[in-house]
């Protein structure tokens, strides 16, 4: 048995989480589907998700967090992740700066 989670509201500016989960499943050659079906989720949560438009409860955080072998941190935040090009070199010059 599946457990599927619905988007069901908007959620404001303020309450906005960001997240890496494009980045992580592009990492991994995943689609929306495939992992909406590897948390139990429909595909469209993973969208919303991705967009900012959905938070994941507590529990769908742990459960992407398990998924891809990271904290929840390093997936999920309340303020927008740096590029890891700056995190992982900091005082490289960047064009336009």
């Amino acid at each position: 048995m599946s457990l599927k989670v619905a988007a069901t509201q908007k959620v404001s500016s303020q309450e906005k989480l960001f997240n890496r989960l494009g980045v992580l499943r592009a990492e991994r050659n995943l689609s929306r589907q495939e992992l909406a079906d590897a948390l139990g989720v429909n595909y469209q949560t993973v969208g919303y998700m991705e967009r900012g438009d959905y938070n994941p409860s507590l529990e769908l955080a742990f459960r992407v967090s398990e998924f891809f072998g990271l904290p929840v941190e390093a997936i999920f935040s309340r303020k927008p992740f740096r590029p890891l090009s700056e995190q992982l070199y900091p005082n490289v010059k960047r064009e336009g700066m």
